[in-house]
């Protein structure tokens, strides 16, 4: 799918201000839950979208110093720390402030931030036994630029592998091996979240989870 960035832009800044919208209606307990990333509760991984539009070069030097070249321990320990420095109500202003930001960190592409959004929703509300309609179309977008991306992991997790959507008209990715599912599963399975693989149907889902970390055996 080929999509301008003007586009791409204004379905970052929609999926940014439902996010909003969404830890806006959380409790106490809900900030502080798990999330579908590891190292992350809910009010980290608020802080990780709220910083994400602000991190520029300097920042993301000193960080990789600090991580001794570790991307992701550098993403986690920045939004751990920015979670320290600000309250709930802190970080979700800033997420507004910076809903329509076009800024991202060095080295991604205009869309990898919609991607983030839309995965990290699926994140927070997993756990908490919520459900957060994932729109079609930018769904779509980010998934196809996952798939094709060296950065999210997804050419070695869906080697081998062809997606098809059961909710879209859709499919990509190519091989022998078929993973049936929403798209929000799909897309959360090439990125690395074993627990979507319950929604998926297919010999794929195996190769997949071989993929995941930890491992998921289906």
């Amino acid at each position: 799918m080929d999509v301008d960035e003007g586009k791409i832009l204004a379905w970052t800044e929609a999926e940014r201000l439902s996010f909003a919208d969404l830890l806006e209606e959380l409790d106490e307990q809900d900030w502080s839950a798990a999330t579908l990333c590891p190292k992350w509760t809910v009010h980290e991984l608020a802080a990780h979208l709220a910083l994400s539009p602000r991190t520029g070069l300097k920042e993301t030097i000193v960080g990789a110093i600090k991580a001794r070249g570790d991307w992701d321990r550098m993403t986690a320990d920045q939004a751990i720390e920015h979670a320290t420095r600000h309250s709930p109500a802190e970080l979700v202003a800033q997420i507004r402030e910076d809903a329509g930001s076009d800024h991202r960190s060095p080295g991604a592409k205009p869309i990898d931030p919609l991607a983030d959004v839309l995965i990290h929703g699926q994140d927070v509300v997993r756990p908490l036994g919520r459900s957060r309609p994932m729109p079609e179309q930018p769904a779509i977008a980010a998934l196809e630029h996952i798939l094709a991306s060296p950065f999210w992991g997804a050419r070695k997790r869906c080697k081998g592998v062809t997606m098809i959507a059961t909710d879209a008209d859709w499919s990509g990715g190519s091989g022998p091996d078929e993973v049936r599912g929403p798209l929000a599963d799909l897309l959360l399975a090439a990125t690395g979240r074993g627990t979507a693989l319950t929604a998926l149907t297919g010999p794929g889902t195996k190769r997949i989870g071989a993929h995941c970390n930890p491992p998921v055996e289906v």
